[in-house]
């Protein structure tokens, strides 16, 4: 059962605000501000305007708070995300949408979790269909599996059902919102981070690891965005060559990656578009190579090991678990408070080094 002081929340930009905080602000009582709300019961005039000013100092909205009240209806809201025991990297995602589960609870969503195998399209359908037949009120999900994912779409669209896609962008759908990187953005910075590196003309590998470019639109952009530095900054003189790495097979995994080496003796910089930048740093420092700079993708641990020592130049952080958080607080503005929502909402990309490494790990995005 929702208690009434539990619902009364109330947004301030991306802050939640709760009855407790106004209170202590015009020391008073929760009561007392309660009683101010709602017009009721006796409070004496000074405290009145004093709760009054400081509810218009933070934009108190009460048709919204009376709608929000009065509502005793549970929003579900269902989460398909890649499961984070399989690929470490959607742990932060996940931990950005608990986060949100647990400020937002007091308005009655509920979050249902569908976790597929990140490496299995068959998975990622099964879940799909088990959520889509539960018919939640929202849909929060990455769409990694791009040709897979669009039926999904036709079928949710048809039944009303809002969708927020994070990670993966596909705006033909009109997905309520999408929360991410710009994935062509962060290739332009990939390559630019490398080129500084090395001024004279070299070979760069672009590198997509355990993900295939066929129908993953993402990988796309960012490797698109990583060739089109060099083309607009007229830097024809450097090889961009590409190789989809897979590891689940490690010996056909070695075999490509010593070839690669083998065939391109001028190669200087490998940049990684998923977050395994650790399998390459790993068989270049078992090889006692130091002299390649590699960019990669993400403050994974084994990334982050990598970094410390060297071995990785470069990590782009795309605030995975903001991600996460922001996928759900864009539906309850949407569902609760019948807000408009940005239909785009790029996260920040940020250079990480070890030099600043420690910035982002006491970080709470």
């Amino acid at each position: 059962m929702l208690v009434r002081q539990d619902l009364s929340y109330f947004f301030m930009g991306k802050k939640v605000i709760r009855i407790k905080d106004i209170a202590e602000k015009a020391q008073v009582s929760t009561g007392t501000v309660d009683r101010v709300i709602h017009n009721r019961g006796r409070v004496a005039e000074d405290v009145k305007e004093r709760v009054n000013s400081i509810i218009k100092q933070l934009n108190y909205e009460p048709n919204l708070m009376a709608r929000v009240l009065s509502s005793r209806k549970t929003f579900n809201i269902a989460a398909l995300i890649p499961d984070h025991k399989i690929d470490a990297y959607w742990s932060a995602p996940k931990s950005g949408i608990k986060k949100a589960e647990s400020e937002f609870r007091a308005y009655g969503t509920k979050i249902e979790y569908y976790t597929f195998n990140p490496y299995k399209v068959e998975s990622f359908v099964k879940k799909a269909d088990e959520l889509t037949k539960e018919k939640p009120d929202a849909i929060i999900l990455s769409p990694i599996f791009y040709k897979e994912t669009l039926p999904f779409f036709e079928k949710w669209k048809s039944q009303n059902i809002p969708f927020v896609l994070f990670n993966t962008e596909i705006h033909e759908y009109d997905p309520l919102s999408y929360i991410g990187q710009d994935s062509y953005q962060s290739g332009l910075i990939a390559a630019k981070l490398i080129h500084y590196g090395n001024p004279d003309p070299s070979t760069f590998l672009v590198a997509h690891i355990d993900e295939g470019t066929a129908n993953a639109a993402h990988l796309e952009k960012k490797e698109q965005g990583f060739r089109d530095y060099f083309e607009q900054n007229s830097l024809s003189d450097y090889q961009i060559i590409r190789a989809e790495l897979n590891t689940a097979q490690l010996s056909s995994f070695l075999n490509a990656f010593d070839t690669i080496l083998r065939e391109n003796p001028e190669l200087k910089g490998i940049y990684v578009t998923t977050s395994k930048a650790h399998e390459i740093a790993n068989l270049l420092q078992q090889k006692h190579i130091r002299t390649l700079k590699i960019v990669g993708y993400d403050l994974v641990s084994k990334n982050i090991k990598l970094l410390n020592n060297g071995m990785i130049s470069f990590l782009i952080n795309q605030h995975p678990k903001g991600q996460g958080y922001w996928s759900v607080s864009h539906l309850v503005d949407h569902l609760i408070f019948k807000k408009e929502v940005p239909m785009l909402k790029y996260l920040p990309l940020d250079i990480v080094t070890k030099e600043n490494l420690n910035y982002y790990l006491d970080s709470d995005e």
